[in-house]
């Protein structure tokens, strides 16, 4: 089998790889996965990560855009009766294909993801199934502060906003670039997002909810009044959450932005 020091690391799929046993066990212990849950890997890569999630779960079905791969891994799991590589891009695969690995059960999702796909894989599994159970992955340090930012912090906006509504979000680590291979530029961060199970996903919430933070400096009667809203409306529902006319939507957590949502559209 290929050595891992010898891989040649495909900077267009955003590549920075593992080895560290003790930290590959320690995300996949953030994860809170037993023995009887199944669990959907994005980006298999040298298959670290997948040996860690396979030694605790039921079954794992990992997708792996680079078929340069696929000698590697094939023969890396030949004897892994609970691990399937599916050689494709999981950001293009329709979400029924991706379902359809696990049958009729639920999932959670671990990975390691690059930047440019963190968020559009993210809103993906949230808007198109309720099927995963939680999303522990590993990104970018500014993107995990991104999401678990809460009203008033200066990384909170859309993303915090929207994400915090229907998952539980917690940062459960920091990871220094140096352990990766290749090392990347700046440092990643672990998040774990449990989704709330009492709150199904609402389309026109969070189309509300980009639209309240439209412009950042702008206040909320001025954004949702650029989207069409009526401002005698704007102003009551503002009034009905206690909130003051100037006020700016990244000053407001994700519970008061549905209850203003609910008092426009009722």
């Amino acid at each position: 089998m290929k050595p891992f020091e010898t891989f040649e690391f495909n900077k267009n799929f955003g590549q920075n790889f593992i080895s560290d046993k003790n930290l590959l066990n320690a995300i996949v212990s953030d994860s809170g996965i037993s023995f009887n849950d199944n669990v959907l890997e994005i980006g298999t890569g040298a298959g670290t990560l997948t040996d860690a999630i396979s030694a605790r779960a039921k079954r794992v079905v990992s997708f792996e855009i680079d078929k340069k791969l696929t000698e590697f891994l094939t023969d890396k799991f030949a004897t892994s009766p609970n691990v399937q590589v599916v050689f494709k891009d999981a950001l293009k695969e329709p979400i029924e294909e991706i379902c359809a690995h696990f049958g009729d059960e639920d999932f959670h999702i671990i990975a390691n993801l690059p930047y440019y796909i963190t968020t559009p894989l993210i809103f993906k599994f949230l808007e198109e199934t309720r099927k995963v159970l939680s999303i522990t992955v590993m990104v970018q340090k500014e993107v995990a502060e991104k999401i678990v930012a809460r009203e008033g912090d200066k990384n909170y906006g859309i993303t915090s906003a929207i994400l915090q509504y229907y998952f539980t979000c917690k940062k459960t680590r920091i990871v220094s670039k140096k352990m990766f291979t290749p090392a990347p530029k700046v440092d990643s961060a672990v998040i774990t997002m449990r989704r709330k199970p009492d709150v199904p996903f609402d389309a026109d919430f969070s189309g509300f909810v980009r639209k309240m933070f439209a412009m950042k400096r702008k206040t909320i009667v001025n954004n949702l009044s650029s989207a069409g809203f009526e401002k005698p409306k704007i102003l009551a529902a503002l009034a009905a959450a206690n909130v003051a006319e100037t006020a700016r939507a990244e000053t407001l957590d994700f519970g008061i932005i549905r209850q203003i949502f609910d008092e426009i559209i009722k």
